[in-house]
Parts: C-alpha cells; sequence; structure tokens
C-alpha cells in the first residue's frame, strides 16, 4: 500500500461503487473520511443505504458521517424540478445536484472536515492539459457520467478523484466482492433510480404540488386544433404517446408546449429537427474562443460536432448535423474529444 497522507471525503451511496471507491481510495493510501448526503425525504431509503455504508466503514476501520441537506436540496433542486416542469421544460436534477450540493455544499463540509480531496463512484476521470484540470470521459463510455459534471466548479474540480474512472463497469463487482467480502450483506432497494427522489415516475412528484390532469388542446404547426391532450405537464420533446390526433394516420411527436394555454404543438419527426441549439451558459470559461467542438444535448445523444460560441451569457451550437428531440431544460454539453469544455442549460 502507497502512504498518502492526504485527506480525502467520499461521497458515499450505499452501493458497490462507492463502497469499492472506498476500497480503493484507501489501498492508495489515502485518509479516507465516508460522507453520506441526505439530500430527499425518503427515510425508508435513507436507513438502508446509511446502514450500507456503516457496514463498509466499520469493515475498513473508516471514519463515517452524514450530512443533514435535505432542506437546500429541496430549494435549490427538488424545487426547481417542479418549477421547471411548469414551465413546460424537462429538467436535469442530477446536473443542478451536482455542482450546487454534491461538489458546493458537501465539498465545503470536506474541507472543514479537514479534507485536501472530494471523491464518489462516478464514471468519469480527471484530465490536467496545460497545467488547468478537466472532468474527462470515463473509460467506460457506456457509463461515462461526465454530461452530469459539466458545470462543476474549478475549485472541485481541482479536488476531485474518480477512483472509477478507468475501469470497466462490469469488471467493478466482481473485484469489489473479493476485496469487500461484506458487500454481500448489504441491503438493496428496489431498483437503483436514476432521479433519487423519483420513485416510480416524475408525474407522481408533480402531482404533490400541482394539478396534472387538465385536458389541453394538440395543435399542429399551422395553429389549427387536431386533438386533446391529458396535461401539459405529462409531455417532454419528442414524444409520441399519450394524446390523441383526429384523423390520423401516422406518428405524431410532441414539438412544443405552451404552458401558458395548456397546449402542445404536435408534428412528424423530421419537425423535430434542427441545427442550432442556444443555451444559458453556466461553466464554459471566460477566455473560451469557440470554434468547431462537439455538443450533446442529452445524455445518452452521440455528441455532435458542432460551431460553439458564446454570446453575452448564450451558448449558441450550430450543428453540421441536424439533431433531434431538443429539450429546454435539459444540457447542452461542449467536449474536445473526450474532455468536458463546459455548457449550459438549453432555452431554444
Amino acid at each position: 500500500m502507497k502512504k498518502n497522507t492526504k485527506k480525502v471525503a467520499l461521497l458515499m451511496s450505499g452501493g458497490v461503487d462507492s463502497s469499492y471507491s472506498a476500497y480503493l481510495l484507501q489501498q492508495q493510501g489515502y485518509e479516507v473520511l465516508g460522507i453520506y448526503l441526505k439530500l430527499h425525504d425518503k427515510e425508508a431509503k435513507h436507513e438502508v443505504f446509511i446502514r450500507n455504508c456503516q457496514k463498509v466503514c466499520n469493515f475498513l476501520g473508516l471514519q463515517f458521517q452524514i450530512i443533514e441537506a435535505k432542506k437546500e436540496f429541496k430549494q435549490a433542486v427538488y424545487d426547481e424540478f417542479v418549477e421547471s416542469y411548469k414551465r413546460g421544460e424537462t429538467p436535469n436534477p442530477c446536473a443542478l445536484c451536482n455542482p450546487l450540493m454534491k461538489f458546493g455544499l458537501a465539498l465545503d463540509k470536506a474541507l472543514e472536515y479537514g479534507c485536501e480531496h472530494i471523491a464518489t463512484g462516478h464514471y468519469a476521470r480527471i484530465a490536467e492539459i496545460d497545467g488547468v484540470k478537466y472532468i474527462q470521459e470515463a473509460r467506460d463510455k457506456t457509463k461515462d457520467q461526465s454530461y452530469f459534471l459539466y458545470a462543476l466548479s474549478q475549485d472541485a474540480i481541482n479536488r476531485l478523484i474518480f477512483p472509477l474512472g478507468d475501469m470497466l463497469k462490469e469488471e467493478v463487482k466482481p473485484k469489489a466482492f473479493a476485496a469487500l467480502p461484506i458487500l454481500g450483506d448489504l441491503e438493496s432497494y428496489k431498483e437503483s433510480q436514476e432521479i433519487c427522489f423519483v420513485e416510480t415516475n416524475y408525474i407522481d412528484i408533480l402531482k404533490k404540488h400541482t394539478e396534472v390532469n387538465q385536458k389541453g388542446y394538440v395543435r399542429d404547426l399551422q395553429g389549427n386544433i387536431i386533438g386533446e391532450h391529458k396535461g401539459y405537464m405529462q409531455y417532454t420533446i419528442g414524444k409520441r404517446r399519450g394524446f390523441n390526433v383526429r384523423g390520423a394516420h401516422e406518428p405524431h411527436f410532441v414539438l412544443k408546449i405552451n404552458p401558458q394555454n395548456n397546449e402542445i404543438i404536435v408534428g412528424k419527426k423530421e419537425d423535430l429537427k434542427t441545427f442550432s441549439v442556444t443555451a444559458i451558459n453556466k461553466s464554459l470559461p471566460a477566455y473560451f474562443n469557440g470554434g468547431t467542438y462537439k455538443a450533446k444535448v442529452r445524455y445518452r445523444s452521440i455528441p455532435s460536432d458542432a460551431h460553439i460560441a458564446i454570446e453575452n451569457d448564450r451558448i449558441i451550437a450550430s450543428l453540421q448535423e441536424p439533431i433531434y428531440g431538443v429539450a429546454k431544460g435539459q444540457a447542452l454539453v461542449v467536449y474536445q474529444d473526450d474532455i468536458v469544455l463546459g455548457g449550459g442549460v438549453i432555452i431554444a
């Protein structure tokens, strides 16, 4: 084991990835402090995950802390999630939570605890280019999570460690169980959800705060009323089901959502394509000069070649090939090869 006197705060979820990250960091000689963030109000989930974290930390002989951050999470992430759908957008709560909570609030706490670094089980890497550190895609492209990390501060990136970044997901589990036999005793909580506070689907969350079942008109691109829908918040750009179009003989897709009038505009798949995306800049640096880069508009989308420019606080992406189904509220992330340069929140 290499001796490394530096102290690192590891954000733990109670799952295999962060548990194995604890082991790897310890093997690298770090003094590891396990941290569990209580963000949402699903107490049953917290109880299971905290027990798992405690088992792993006890097995490895690590310190463990629980940070209560439900109030801050509600204000910064949860409430914005609800309001975004009310505005007819499709929010990305993980991309909001990462800079504000995990690598914002939790990083501040870690520094208070005397830690110099912060680590997670994310599948991503850190690359240093000309003395500047950047988020880099993971080796395992099928599990890469760099898209969700586009808005981190430079200070956070400078302190980040991703122990799993150079590993393939399929090799992590067997190695983790070999190194940590205690993992076999960890409890699972159904299937892990993509969004931590959503148990079933986002509509069930919205129902707690607003009326989602309000019938409205479906219009075509010419403004003609051609059908009805169940309530505009139940639709996202590109959706093709859940509304009726009178006399339709081919699929129709949601092209636009009009929350003011509780209406959706639909059309053919070709009507979804666009060559231009505009976003509010969140993390492209002031010295960014623009040029041709790769751009992603959804987590699972294939990166597209685009000319990227900054105008005031807007990122303008002019695409060389059309992309389909761009949704307001999602992230536009700019890459140079596999390096994240920054990005913003899509507004058009």
